[in-house]
């Protein structure tokens, strides 16, 4: 079914194609066959995954099933090339930033009490993306989605869970809210989160704001090449401790990004030993879940450097900035 497509735009020698799923005959059962075609039934196999996962429905054989051949995994490699970036993938991530920046800003323009989260997000990544397709031309490819910036249902209380989804609330005064924005570019994605407030802010909120941003500042110290990914969270983690709010961390540090996915592996992770290197892009995330108050968490697209991390999001990240008015 996609044979035109993988040939027009996969970097391969050679694509076998299936007619569809389930179909008469099993697409594992073809891939097994083409091997056989090809004499590969007797050598060794690298492969990525013994099979299919099932999602949408998926059932069927496992390659080691069907075929005798010695199998060597690869699992996770492909990740590992894509962990550091060349210079021109660095220069996409940037401007899948500069656009990310403007959607954000669109984003808190429409911002208002008493407007719903579809009203305002459908607002401002609509005009976010006509701007950046008529500023990248015709050109332009974002192999995934143009400009765009939401709330995903994390507002007031409702933010206290760390991944929501939209449930097209209405923003009241004294809410505070967390903010996403981001852009493909040519297949590359940044990350920006912001927690702002609605008008005013409380005392018990802007503590936990600065616990946030204060665990978000000791990220980026911790962060430089030829440490472990997992120094940065345990960095935060000892700090939330410190401060008696570990209960309120429910997730790591950050991850890496880059292409097509904003979640990738390394991740600032107690348990990732991964040593940093320079060249790898990472989100810096940690954040505070109260519930029946409020989430609080920046998210920032960085770079590691030979030096240390450069910030590439850079939408302002202080407490005075971050109150819709």
């Amino acid at each position: 079914m996609e044979k035109h497509h993988a040939e027009t735009y996969a970097l391969v020698d050679h694509v076998h194609d299936y007619p569809e799923y389930p179909g008469l005959k099993h697409p594992m059962e073809h891939f097994k066959d083409y091997l056989h075609s090809i004499g590969m039934t007797q050598l060794t196999i690298g492969i990525d995954g013994d099979g299919y996962s099932s999602p949408k429905g998926y059932r069927g054989p496992k390659l080691s099933e069907l075929l005798d051949n010695h199998y060597t995994s690869v699992y996770g490699l492909v990740e590992e090339l894509r962990s550091v970036k060349s210079k021109n993938e660095v220069e996409l991530i940037k401007e899948s930033c500069r656009w990310a920046n403007l959607a954000h800003s669109l984003l808190v323009k429409y911002s208002n009490a008493g407007k719903t989260e579809v009203e305002i997000e459908t607002q401002a990544t609509a005009e976010a993306t006509l701007a950046m397709i008529e500023t990248l031309g015709k050109g332009y490819l974002p192999n995934g989605s143009p400009a765009h910036a939401f709330y995903r249902g994390q507002i007031g209380p409702h933010s206290a869970f760390p991944h929501s989804q939209n449930q097209n609330l209405v923003l009241k005064r004294g809410y505070n809210v967390i903010s996403q924005a981001a852009a493909h570019v040519w297949g590359y994605i940044s990350e920006l989160e912001r927690t702002m407030f609605v008008e005013e802010v409380s005392k018990e909120q802007e503590r936990y704001f600065n616990h946030m941003k204060t665990a978000q500042e000791i990220a980026f110290d911790a962060i430089k090449p030829g440490v472990k990914a997992s120094a940065v969270d345990i960095a935060v983690q000892n700090y939330f401790k410190e401060e008696g709010i570990s209960h309120l961390s429910l997730h790591h540090t950050g991850h890496a990004l880059g292409l097509v996915h904003t979640h990738e592996a390394p991740f600032f992770d107690t348990g990732d030993a991964t040593v940093l290197e320079a060249g790898m892009v990472f989100s810096v995330e940690p954040g505070l879940f109260v519930q029946g108050l409020g989430g609080f968490r920046h998210s920032d697209t960085i770079l590691i450097t030979d030096e240390g991390m450069d910030m590439l999001t850079y939408y302002p990240r202080d407490l005075e900035s971050l109150i819709i008015t």
